[in-house]
């Protein structure tokens, strides 16, 4: 499933099989479905109406039109107060979650004959910007954080290997000290991909400040949003120098420049990922924002948590650091799918409905991963004798098919009232035993 649609999935019930729906009890919990909005498009106000119109008063929309000075310069004041929420030397606004990891991948200069280990549950564009570098995905397993198993990890390494991407989904950070040790170890760069976990963190610090280099969304079902974007942070000067000749066609900006003191490369040929002074200005109303949307977020996640605590037997997802998640989804584990299917029903039926772990794929099982499909049948990528050999399908992670097919998310808002809190911890109450049942 689209991660962009997992809230709307979650609303409707979408893509689940046919289930009973009748509650689990005497009358639903709820008398209409519990609905969800995306978290940034929630917070709009006039703080984002007011930075866009400052934008068309000025008739400036594009970042390197000049006049800096103006007052504008929106997404060079984000980059700076992203960067220094995140905790890192440096951020660059791009124009998406994608071109962000096209860019990252670039400055780590990822190509032909490297290797890059990622999870085999993740979205597309993690694996697509290794892939257009004309490097090779290895996958390796998830474990029950949905994140990279550090155990398979190791196993996966070659002396090809370059680069590790440690994959931070659904709000969840992925357990990144082990992660972090087999890098050392091995000499190898870590990449954050931090798209679905925007402000979250590890043992106090936040996601994207821990490895070598990071990147964000900023879509529209992010933790913040402009409907479409991106950001990449590091600490490296020449790793941001890079990222910042890719996203501008091979050029360094002056700002850019200035930000890193003295340019250490010549212009070389990148690609057009800049973000637009509207998007910036949306995004730098948004920022401001970030920390209040995830306190309400966690909060409301907390509650949820502590009134499910007292079901018997009942197991959540491995949380690395549970101070350091979004709160969103809170997932219930199951023995079987056949039972997590049956709770999916029943809350259903409740009026609380819930999804199967989605927003991303399991993508060595996806046709045109499995059969090496890209846009020309010469790319290097799965030409050479390495890439002819590696062998995709279920077979390569039956530990993450398994895992998924096992878990049931209830989609948990910044903005969910009392009542919804207290009506997703009644229904959980009775569809869960009956769940278990069968």
């Amino acid at each position: 499933m689209n991660r962009r649609k997992f809230v709307t999935a979650v609303t409707a019930g979408a893509t689940l099989p046919r289930l009973s729906a009748q509650p689990a009890g005497s009358g639903p919990v709820r008398e209409q479905p519990l609905t969800g909005e995306f978290w940034g498009p929630l917070h709009y106000d006039e703080a984002e109406r007011s930075q866009v119109v400052e934008v068309l008063d000025l008739r400036r929309p594009f970042r390197f039109g000049g006049r800096t000075g103006t007052g504008a310069d929106k997404v060079a004041t984000f980059e700076k107060e992203f960067a220094a929420k995140i905790g890192t030397r440096f951020a660059l606004a791009v124009s998406s979650g994608t071109t962000a990891l096209e860019s990252a991948v670039a400055a780590l200069a990822l190509g032909p004959g490297d290797e890059v280990i990622l999870p085999a549950w993740t979205w597309h564009s993690t694996c697509t910007a290794i892939v257009r570098a004309c490097a090779l995905p290895v996958f390796a397993e998830v474990d029950e954080s949905f994140n990279l198993d550090p155990r398979d990890v190791e196993a996966r390494i070659t002396p090809q290997t370059k680069a590790i991407f440690a994959v931070h989904l659904q709000g969840n950070p992925a357990d990144l000290d082990p992660i972090l040790a087999i890098a050392r170890k091995h000499k190898l760069r870590v990449l954050e991909d931090c798209a679905q976990s925007v402000g979250a963190s590890y043992k106090g610090r936040r996601l994207g400040s821990l490895g070598h280099i990071a990147i964000y969304s900023h879509q529209e079902s992010k933790t913040i949003s402009s409907g479409e974007g991106g950001s990449v942070v590091t600490s490296d000067p020449e790793l941001y120098e890079r990222a910042c000749r890719f996203h501008n066609v091979g050029n360094l900006s002056t700002v850019h420049q200035q930000a890193i003191g003295e340019a250490r490369l010549g212009p070389f040929v990148g690609t057009n990922a800049r973000m637009n002074e509207v998007t910036g200005g949306i995004m730098l109303a948004q920022v401001r924002k970030l920390d209040k949307i995830i306190a309400a977020a966690r909060a409301n996640a907390a509650r949820v948590y502590e009134g499910l605590a007292d079901i018997p037997g009942i197991r959540f997802r491995l949380r690395p650091d549970p101070a350091g998640d979004l709160g969103s989804p809170v997932f219930i584990r199951f023995e079987s799918k056949a039972q997590r299917d049956r709770f999916i029903g029943a809350m259903k039926a409740e009026n609380v409905p819930v999804s199967p772990p989605s927003g991303s794929v399991i993508l060595p099982t996806t046709p045109y991963i499995e059969n090496k499909v890209t846009v020309h049948p010469a790319w290097p990528t799965w030409n050479t004798p390495r890439g002819k050999s590696i062998q995709y399908g279920a077979a390569c992670c039956p530990r993450t098919i398994d895992i998924l097919s096992r878990f049931a998310g209830i989609a948990v808002g910044p903005k969910y009232t009392s009542r919804d809190i207290q009506d997703i911890i009644a229904a959980v109450h009775k569809a869960y035993p009956a769940a278990l049942k069968g």
